[in-house]
């Protein structure tokens, strides 16, 4: 039987969601460059997690994602350090969001309406998220952060989003 996970994360937290709605499914020309736009992002800031992660690379502050699909279209859920990273990512000249966004907007005042784009930021203190995975289970924020035995937080949901910051590894069995 494996052992109930939490995330590993400490600190504040921005949960991201962003998506886009086809409005137009017979006009992929229209549509197609948007879909192809997210993966080179997450690709991007993937690469840049793991060389930071080296001290190869400034910290972008991305976390992790997951992309799921829904009846209206493709939907990505992020993780960041903070507002402040996301923000700062989202207007770097030097990175994929901002030329995607600008030929997105180009494309938007040609085909109005072809493909609608949203996204939610949630702003998230330090100790105001609570997870829980069972049976292996490893998605969502563990995924994007690690996990750490769910007991080190606390042994149920209100303890362990009451708990602040990770309690300390247990020490060693003395033999």
């Amino acid at each position: 039987m494996s052992v109930p996970q939490t995330h590993a994360h400490d600190g504040e937290l921005v949960v991201f969601h962003i998506g886009m709605t086809i409005r137009k499914p017979h006009r992929p020309d229209l549509w197609l460059p948007v879909v192809r736009a997210m993966p080179r992002m997450l690709t991007e800031l993937a690469r840049n997690k793991e060389a930071a992660a080296r001290g190869e690379a400034e910290d972008l502050g991305f976390l992790g994602a997951t992309t799921l699909v829904g009846a209206r279209g493709p939907w990505v859920v992020q993780y960041w350090r903070s507002v402040d990273h996301l923000y700062a990512y989202a207007r770097a000249a030097d990175h994929a969001h901002l030329p995607a966004w600008r030929e997105f907007n180009r494309s938007a005042r040609r085909h109005p309406g072809a493909v609608g784009i949203w996204h939610e930021t949630y702003a998230v203190p330090a100790g105001g998220a609570e997870t829980l995975y069972v049976g292996g289970a490893r998605v969502g924020l563990a995924a994007a952060t690690g996990s750490v035995a769910a007991s080190r937080r606390g042994n149920d949901a209100r303890e362990r989003l009451t708990s602040g910051p990770l309690d300390p590894d247990p020490a060693p069995a003395q033999a």
